[in-house]
C-alpha cells in the first residue's frame, strides 16, 4: 500500500451543498490517504445552513468549511491535485481552469439539494439523499487500489462511479 497522500477537488457552481459535503465525508473518511477540498466556479458566499446542519447532526467538523472560487486552486503554491470531480451538471459542461499538474478527472453530478422547494422535510430529505450519494460514491472511490490500477482503467473505473453508483445507493 502507498504512503501518498491524494489531493482531491470536488467542484459545483456555488460551493454551497453538494461539493461541501463530498469534501467533508472525503477529509474524515479517507483521513491519512486522502485530503478533500471544494470550491465553485461562482461560488454564493457561504455554506448552505441545511448542509451545516446534516453534517453537525452527523458529528462531522464544519468550522473550516467555506464557499471559495474555483481559481484558488489553479493558483500557484496551490495544492496539487491529484484528482478532481465535479457533482453538478453546470460545474461539468464549464471551462476548468488549468489544473496543475494534471489531475485525472470525472463527473459525478447529483441533484441539487438547494433547488429543493417544498416543506423543510423535504428539503433535509433532498440533503440526505445528496449526502448518502456521495457517500456511495467516495467509498467505492476510497476502495479503489490506486496504485495497481494502470491511468487508462482508473479513468474508467471514476467514470463508472460516476455513472452507475447511484444505482448502489
Amino acid at each position: 500500500m502507498s504512503d501518498e497522500v491524494y489531493n482531491v477537488l470536488f467542484l459545483c457552481t456555488g460551493n454551497s451543498a453538494r461539493s461541501i459535503l463530498a469534501e467533508s465525508i472525503l477529509n474524515r473518511d479517507g483521513q491519512g490517504r486522502f485530503k478533500a477540498y471544494s470550491a465553485g466556479s461562482h461560488p454564493n458566499g457561504s455554506v448552505r445552513p441545511e448542509a451545516l446542519e446534516l453534517l453537525n447532526k452527523l458529528n462531522f467538523k464544519t468550522d473550516e468549511l467555506r464557499s471559495k472560487d474555483w481559481s484558488e486552486f489553479a493558483e500557484p503554491g496551490a495544492p496539487v491535485m491529484d484528482f478532481v470531480f465535479t457533482v453538478c451538471d453546470n460545474a461539468a459542461s464549464e471551462v476548468c481552469p488549468v489544473w496543475p499538474g494534471q489531475p485525472m478527472s470525472a463527473h459525478w453530478g447529483l441533484p441539487d439539494p438547494a433547488a429543493v422547494e417544498g416543506t423543510e422535510a423535504e428539503r433535509r430529505l433532498a440533503y440526505s439523499d445528496a449526502f448518502r450519494m456521495l457517500n456511495n460514491r467516495i467509498s467505492i472511490f476510497m476502495n479503489l487500489p490506486m496504485t495497481s490500477l494502470d491511468k487508462l482503467s482508473l479513468q474508467k473505473k471514476l467514470d463508472q462511479i460516476g455513472t452507475s453508483a447511484h444505482e448502489l445507493a
